[in-house]
């Protein structure tokens, strides 16, 4: 009993290590490559053609996924109301819900895996064809070409992708709403004007920004990391959108326990 007690609690501890071990491995690796955004040579054409490929790659998934979201709530949002008679405060709650948590969560789960899959693919894939190697036998730092790119793309285009979507989940509601469910257009509005503030828009900017680092960092050394054959690509990319979706719930509560 005292030797297998030993075993669990010695496999629990090299867990543990190897975790940290992993993570202070990949934010040295993400930050020192982010560090290289004010080195030269300049990257800015590099990251223009992330954002671009990340962002209106995503557009579409990302305005489907917000358009439902906007829909569902109002549905389960009027259901709820309507049992205390408070149908008018619809447009609140549809508001604050999306602004605050389901816009940056959800379309961070569209980001990983739309872009952050794909990005932990193609750079597993550069290190399996040994292009990081030729980029460094021609004295390019593969941080600053390869990685830092990305990493800064997702910080832009998250947030600007979920702009959209709030944009679109909030129309979605108005519609079923108003048009569907027959709520008052002066009192949908007004209540969202009135109880929505920009305290509730700063968190969700700041979620986002969050969100974004978390996805570029973890993708990008889970793809620089990974091993050099085809299974080891596969793995990495699961485990990247695996802890990527994971990392963002975990964050998502920290940020909300400590905004309130």
């Amino acid at each position: 009993m005292v030797n297998l007690l030993i075993e669990v609690l010695g496999k629990l501890g090299r867990s543990t290590l190897l975790t940290l071990q992993r993570m202070g491995d990949a934010n040295i690796l993400g930050f020192s490559a982010m560090a290289m955004l004010v080195q030269p040579p300049w990257q800015g054409r590099h990251i223009v053609q992330q954002v671009y490929a990340l962002g209106v790659g995503s557009l579409v998934i990302i305005a489907i996924t917000g358009a439902f979201t906007g829909m569902v709530l109002a549905l389960q949002g009027y259901y709820m109301l309507a049992k205390f008679g408070s149908e008018s405060l619809l447009g609140s709650a549809i508001a604050l819900s999306i602004i605050r948590e389901l816009g940056p969560v959800l379309g961070a789960f569209m980001m990983i895996g739309r872009a952050g899959s794909s990005i932990t693919a193609e750079i597993g894939i550069m290190r399996v064809t040994e292009q990081l190697d030729a980029l460094q036998m021609m004295a390019v730092n593969p941080k600053a070409r390869i990685i830092m790119p990305r990493i800064i793309a997702t910080v832009i285009a998250l947030p600007l992708l979920i702009a959209l979507f709030d944009v679109v989940g909030l129309a979605a509601g108005y519609v079923i709403g108003v048009d569907l469910l027959g709520v008052n257009s002066g009192a949908f509005i007004a209540e969202m004007v009135t109880k929505v503030r920009m305290e509730d828009l700063n968190i969700g900017w700041i979620k986002t920004i969050v969100f974004g680092l978390l996805i570029g960092i973890i993708c990008t050394w889970y793809g620089y990391r990974a091993e050099p054959t085809t299974e080891g690509v596969a793995r990495a990319t699961t485990q990247a959108v695996v802890l990527s979706s994971v990392s963002v719930l975990i964050f998502d509560y920290i940020l909300t326990s400590f905004f309130l």
